[in-house]
C-alpha cells in the first residue's frame, strides 16, 4: 500500500491538523513521522494561544487534551542585570471555557492531536525520514522517497509540515537557504517542582497558571529574550537567543540560560527545582519576511515550515498558527480532490484562506517588529534604563519626591538621549508594534 490521496510529513501540530481534517472528508491520509512517536523530538514545553482555533478543530478539546495549566496571569519583565520591573496582569476571565491560552508538555500534546487525525482515519508511520520528493517527467511532485523499504509513497498532493528547516520545502523551491540573522536558537529545561509549592510561590490554584517573559540585560549583548512557564509539577524555563548575535558576541546559548537562572529576580522561583529535561531547537524569527512561497503543484506547507512563528517581545507564538494553517491546508486538499486539480493555481486558495484569516493578517501587520525587537536599544538599553529609573523613583534619601515624569527625564538624560532620539526610538516601536 503506497498511494494515498494526501501524504502529510511531520506529526507536529500543523502536520497532524492537516492530517485529521483530510481524513474526516473520506481522504485517505498517511502521516509521516521521523521520531519515535509524535513529538518525541521537540521541545518539551510550551504556551499554546488562542485556543479558539484548536476548540474550533476540536470542539470541547479540553476534556481530553493534555493540558498543563490555563494562563490566568501573564508577565513581561524588563531586566537589568541585578534588577526587574514587571507588567503583571491576571484574570479569572481566562481561566474559563474555551480558554485564552494554555501551558503543554509538547511530547504528550503532540501524540494526543497526532491521535485524534489517527482515529479520524489517518495512517500514522512513526520513525520514517522522508529523504526526497518524487516528481513526474513534468516536473510535478507525485510522492515522497522515504529510508525505508520499499520506501516510495505517491499521491497528488504532499503537505510539507517538517519543521522550520524544511528539507522538502528547499528542495521544491519554495524556500530560500536561511540567514543567521533570520533564525533563533532556543534553549530550554523542564524543572520538576512539587504542585503545591508551585502553587504558592506562584499564588496559583487548581489549574490555573502562569507565564513569564523577559527582556533585557539577562541575554548580556546577545538578541534575544527568556521566559518561563508553570506546568502542572513542573517549569518550563528557557531562553531565545539570534543565531547571528550569538556567533558575533562568542557567546553559547547554554551560558546565557544559566546565567539568566542566576538573576536575582529568577533565581528564587527556581528553589527546590531538579532538572528532567534538557533541549534545544532553532526557531524562525524573521516573521512575515522568512515566509515562503507556501504552494507548488503538488504540495503545500505549513506550520514552522512556512516560518509561522510569531515574534514581537508582546507575543511568543507559533502553535496556533500551526495549527490553523496545517487545518487550512486540510481544506485545501479537499477542494482539490474534489475537482482533482493539483496545480499551483488551484492550491494558491490556501494561500488565500490564510490571508483572509488571522494568521498572515497577523504576521502582516507586525513585519516591523522582528527587526525593532532585536535592535540593541530595545533588547538592552531601554530594560536597563527602566530598572534604573524605578530605582530612583522608589528610594527614599531624605530628599523631596520628584514626580515621575521628572524621574523619567532625568534617566534620559543621564543616557544622553536627546528628544530626537527619543522620538525616533518611540516612532519604530509605534510602527513594529503600536499602528
Amino acid at each position: 500500500m503506497n498511494r494515498f490521496d494526501v501524504i502529510v510529513v511531520g506529526a507536529g501540530p500543523a502536520g497532524s491538523a492537516a492530517a485529521l481534517v483530510a481524513a474526516r472528508a473520506g481522504l485517505k491520509v498517511v502521516l509521516l513521522e521521523r521520531g519515535e512517536f509524535p513529538g518525541s523530538k521537540n521541545v518539551s514545553g510550551a504556551a499554546m494561544y488562542g485556543s479558539a482555533v484548536l476548540h474550533e478543530l476540536l470542539p470541547n478539546f479540553w476534556e481530553t487534551a493534555p493540558v498543563e495549566r490555563y494562563v490566568t496571569r501573564r508577565i513581561l519583565s524588563f531586566m537589568s542585570q541585578d534588577a526587574a520591573l514587571s507588567i503583571d496582569y491576571k484574570t479569572s476571565q481566562f481561566a474559563e471555557a474555551p480558554y485564552n491560552a494554555f501551558t503543554i508538555l509538547r511530547p504528550k500534546f503532540d501524540r494526543w492531536l497526532a491521535e485524534q487525525a489517527v482515529e479520524a482515519g489517518a495512517f500514522l508511520v512513526n520513525e520514517t525520514v522522508v529523504d526526497s520528493l518524487i516528481r513526474d517527467e513534468g516536473g510535478r511532485i507525485i510522492g515522497v522517497k522515504t529510508r525505508r523499504d520499499d520506501g516510495e509513497l505517491y499521491a497528488p498532493l504532499v503537505i510539507a509540515a517538517d519543521g522550520v528547516n524544511s528539507f522538502l520545502a528547499k528542495q521544491a523551491g519554495l524556500q530560500h537557504e536561511f540567514k543567521a540573522e533570520e533564525m533563533s536558537l532556543g534553549v530550554k529545561e523542564v524543572l520538576q517542582l512539587d504542585r503545591e509549592l508551585l502553587e504558592n510561590r506562584f499564588g496559583l490554584t487548581g489549574d490555573e497558571g502562569l507565564v513569564n517573559e523577559y527582556l533585557g540585560a539577562i541575554t548580556a549583548e546577545v538578541h534575544g529574550g527568556a521566559f518561563l512557564y508553570t506546568n502542572r509539577d513542573s517549569l518550563s524555563i528557557g531562553l531565545i537567543a539570534q543565531i547571528s548575535s550569538l556567533t558575533e558576541q562568542k557567546q553559547r546559548a547554554y551560558d546565557l540560560l544559566d546565567h539568566f537562572k542566576r538573576h536575582p529576580s529568577v533565581a528564587p522561583l527556581l528553589r527546590d527545582t531538579h532538572t528532567s529535561e534538557y533541549s534545544a531547537h532553532m526557531i524562525p524569527e524573521a516573521g512575515y519576511k522568512l515566509i515562503p512561497k507556501l504552494y507548488t503543484y503538488g504540495m503545500l506547507v505549513a506550520g514552522d515550515a512556512a516560518g509561522l512563528c510569531f515574534a514581537t517581545g508582546i507575543y511568543l507564538e507559533g502553535i496556533n498558527y500551526a495549527i490553523a494553517s496545517g487545518a487550512a491546508a486540510g481544506r485545501t486538499a479537499i477542494e482539490a480532490h474534489a475537482i482533482r486539480d493539483f496545480s499551483a493555481n488551484r492550491l494558491k486558495t490556501y494561500q488565500t484562506k490564510l490571508e483572509e484569516s488571522f494568521v498572515l493578517k497577523d504576521f502582516k501587520r507586525y513585519k516591523h517588529a522582528p527587526e525593532f525587537v532585536n535592535s540593541a536599544r530595545l533588547q538592552n538599553f531601554y530594560p536597563e534604563l527602566i530598572c534604573q529609573g524605578a530605582q530612583e523613583l522608589f528610594s527614599s534619601h531624605g530628599q523631596p519626591k520628584r514626580k515621575l515624569l521628572q524621574v523619567a527625564w532625568g534617566q534620559l538624560r543621564k543616557k544622553r538621549v536627546s528628544p530626537l532620539q527619543l522620538a525616533r526610538d518611540l516612532w519604530e516601536g509605534g510602527r513594529a508594534l503600536g499602528w
